[in-house]
């Protein structure tokens, strides 16, 4: 029932006809000759360039009879804003043949709808048909929310697990995802190792904005150029011809009218001299007696007494952190998942105590007090529930999706949606107490509270300094430049009456709390932040192996330390995590989260290695330290584990 509810009406019809049409047929019917028109990285905006190269694609592609269909392969959007992906479904329907598209990591990442609204827009977010002998089959790709690698959400992969069942085993299969099936994703072994299970003859993809052949483990790949113009001869998309056994790639410029350098320029279309070939096989499309190197889990071979007490796999990625409870001496921890169910376990054990479903994508870490879990869904609702059983206490409407995470301070809900405001609602009864409704973009991230004020970045470059008791605004303050340079994924901290930001500039920013000015700025790090438990370090961490820590003692912060651990490139927005009375001179452990599911434990005193630890190969969300020797965790590919230290 789970895996039918994710399906759209559209995508469950799909594979109910597929299901029908093996058992009449019951046989793999010949590859007949077609073409089709193969478009990547729209990157559609509002009043952008982008809508006349793909208005132009859109154009020249009904005016070719010999195309049968048109394929999508991610980035339709350049924000993933409600607005772009009503334009684009407006634009697309405009062609005069089916079209089938995918999500990318532009529609997913800042998705104001946590990525509910591309299921809603267009219908399905996974798709399969059958044209002339080939099997096609599309499924939608994040990092879904949360700066990290390519990650092919777990849904998708229980859906290419409906197909590998269904169809023949000898029907040809052609593959479309936005990003490359090699390192580029975090879990691409998972992805080919079902693709390896049916006749994969060919994977298409985007991402790279180039053409490109490709080839991975075995199965041959193609990644198409961007339909933008900037940077090539003028607008265009590829057409893929598939003669028997052959396909051909071409690219087609598409004639138009752009503006280059502020002068109108007519572009004259034409179809290139074809750039890849590819034979389909008569059986697989890979050598199976060929072993590829894959990520593994050998790092923990290293520190054998780091142990996981209990873990848990769900069938869907967990987008949210984790909140532990005493609970009268019964501990539990509650998270969610992205179908929408909010999930209690015993932290004993990680059995299962109750479950409650919402019907939205869940981004938002529940917060957890007096007894009540309160948790946003993309649904539109902040819902308090009962700790013990689960059940409903109340539940809060807003305008759009609440991605945000909210913050219990004395007896009052703090959060923010999607629709433009942030909110505080009593506790007790959900009743409002304020709403500030003059937030620019969307909300994710967690904001800071103190009895002085409440602070939160947006998508659209602030961040907002409100009084905690009436919601006016006390302050804002900017970044400059693009949207994704804004303060909105990092959870701001309060020290020494400054707070403390670091932004996908690589800037770390000291602020003013009373008003707002950034009186001290450090380049180094994105957004993962960190304090020490003495609140005398804040950490960030950089973008390739290393973590500073910075003084907070001094006028101006000065870098105490830095440190280099290895992990390579780094872009998880993740805070960092400390415990007190550890680690040298008692100064305590730093828990470092990467975006590939390594944590790494460093001496707050000078930043040296204690221990490292692979929980999974996807976006550590969270590290919540359990009293002085356990470390609670969440995985974007759906795991929670506790781990012993």
């Amino acid at each position: 029932m789970n895996l039918l509810r994710r399906f759209s009406a559209c995508g469950l019809a799909a594979v109910l006809t597929l299901v029908f049409s093996l058992s009449a047929n019951g046989q793999t019917e010949k590859i007949g000759n077609f073409s089709f028109a193969y478009l990547s990285d729209i990157h559609l905006g509002v009043d952008s360039p982008s809508v006349v190269d793909a208005q132009a694609c859109i154009d020249d592609i009904n005016s070719n009879p010999d195309i049968d269909f048109v394929l999508f392969a991610g980035d339709i959007t350049d924000f993933g804003a409600d607005r772009e992906l009503v334009l684009a479904k407006n634009l697309f329907d405009k062609l005069n043949k089916p079209y089938w598209i995918v999500a990318g990591n532009h529609d997913a990442k800042w998705s104001e709808s946590g990525c509910n609204s591309f299921l809603r827009i267009f219908g399905y977010e996974h798709y399969t048909f059958k044209h002339k002998g080939i099997r096609f089959i599309g499924t939608n790709c994040g990092p879904n929310m949360r700066m990290a690698p390519a990650l092919h959400p777990r849904d998708g992969l229980l859906f290419l697990d409906s197909l590998k069942k269904a169809i023949p085993a000898d029907e040809p299969v052609f593959f479309v995802n936005h990003y490359p099936m090699d390192t580029s994703m975090l879990n691409y072994t998972a992805v080919l190792d079902r693709l390896k299970g049916m006749n994969t003859q060919l994977i298409l993809n985007g991402h790279w904005h180039q053409d490109r052949a490709m080839e991975y483990e075995g199965i041959p790949g193609a990644i198409g150029r961007s339909s933008q113009n900037r940077g090539k001869d003028g607008p265009g998309y590829n057409i893929v011809t598939v003669n028997g056994n052959n396909v051909t790639f071409r690219e087609r410029i598409a004639p138009a009218k752009i503006t280059r350098d502020g002068k109108k320029v007519d572009i004259e279309g034409k179809t290139k001299e074809p750039w890849y070939n590819v034979r389909l096989s008569n059986g697989l499309a890979y050598r199976t007696d060929q072993k590829w190197p894959r990520p593994d889990k050998s790092m923990n071979n290293e520190y054998p007494n780091i142990k996981e007490l209990w873990t848990i796999e769900e069938d869907y990625d967990i987008g949210c952190g984790a909140a532990y409870s005493e609970n009268g001496g019964k501990p539990v921890v509650v998270y969610a998942n992205t179908n929408g169910a909010v999930k209690c376990v015993s932290a004993a054990d990680g059995s299962k105590i109750w479950e409650f479903a919402t019907s939205g994508k869940i981004f938002s870490t529940p917060a957890i007090s007096g007894g009540i879990v309160v948790v946003g869904s993309c649904d539109t609702y902040m819902y308090a529930l009962d700790l013990k059983n689960g059940r409903l206490k109340w539940k809060h409407k807003c305008d759009k999706s609440v991605l945000g995470a909210p913050v219990i301070f004395g007896g009052k809900v703090y959060f923010g949606a999607s629709d433009g405001s942030f909110r505080c609602l009593n506790l007790s009864s959900g009743a409002l107490v304020w709403r500030y409704g003059n937030i620019k973009g969307f909300i994710e991230a967690r904001a800071y509270v103190d009895n002085e004020q409440v602070v939160i970045g947006d998508w659209a470059n602030t961040l907002y300094s409100l009084n905690p008791t009436t919601g006016k605004l006390q302050w804002s303050w900017s970044t400059k430049g693009s949207r994704m340079l804004s303060p909105a994924a990092v959870y701001p901290q309060k020290v020494n009456g400054k707070i403390i930001i670091v932004t996908p500039e690589r800037y770390s920013y000291y602020i003013d709390a009373k008003n707002g000015q950034a009186t001290w700025k450090e380049y180094g790090g994105r957004e993962s932040l960190g304090v020490s438990p003495d609140k005398s370090l804040y950490f960030v961490k950089l973008m390739k192996d290393e973590v500073w820590a910075f003084s907070t003692q001094t006028r101006f912060p000065s870098k105490a330390w830095s440190a280099n651990y290895g992990f390579g490139y780094e872009i998880a927005p993740t805070p960092m995590s400390c415990v007190a009375g550890k680690g040298k001179g008692g100064k305590g452990i730093l828990f470092i989260p990467t975006d590939k599911g390594n944590i790494f434990a460093a001496n707050v005193a000078d930043g040296s290695l204690i221990w490292k630890h692979k929980v999974s190969f996807a976006l550590v969300n969270c590290i919540v330290p359990i009293g002085k020797d356990r470390v609670l965790v969440t995985t974007m590919d759906g795991v929670v584990t506790m781990i012993k230290y």
